[in-house]
């Protein structure tokens, strides 16, 4: 695969409507929008600076590594959690294999897995309302779960930030 094939492409984000009335249609909007602030903080950046790990105090963070531990935890917290789906976990064993990468994942593949992940997140919970309690454990509300999943979202994507600049130079957005 060629280094330009292996790009991922940005995608289009919206901020989330200044008057929300639904409260869990506001926080899938902020996680819609953090998601997206994600994927962009990858797109057009190669496979060599998309795996750097020029963090000396966190050497397993990458971009990419940040993008599938967020798989791993949509997976987790949404689809299984709070869903109750039938699906493996994608962070079995110690310490967290998330971060990892293999010599299989691009940029474009990375993405490709997030994305996937979105729309069997938004699946498992379709119907389901803020106050009811997690399908798998009933320890917590769905609601805690959407606030937790986008405290994590909105934390790592500062993180695809400085990941960012330190790749490219490229801030802001």
């Amino acid at each position: 695969m060629s280094n330009t094939s292996s790009r991922a492409e940005p995608v289009d984000r919206s901020w989330p409507d200044g008057i929300a009335e639904d409260e869990a249609g506001i926080q899938w909007d902020f996680l819609r929008f953090l998601r997206a602030t994600a994927v962009n903080k990858v797109a057009g950046l190669t496979r060599e600076q998309a795996a750097a790990t020029p963090l000396p105090s966190s050497p397993r963070m990458s971009a990419l590594g940040v993008l599938k531990h967020l798989t791993a935890v949509e997976r987790w917290w949404l689809s299984i959690e709070a869903g109750g789906a039938d699906l493996p976990s994608l962070w079995e064993g110690s310490p967290d294999p998330s971060w990892d990468l293999t010599e299989d994942d691009e940029p474009r593949s990375v993405v490709e897995a997030y994305r996937a992940e979105w729309e069997l997140s938004e699946s498992a919970l379709a119907g389901v309302s803020p106050g009811e309690r997690a399908r798998r454990s009933g320890k917590f509300t769905v609601r805690w779960v959407l606030a937790h999943v986008l405290q994590e979202t909105a934390r790592h994507t500062g993180h695809l930030d400085v990941l960012r600049e330190l790749a490219d130079g490229s801030t802001g957005e």
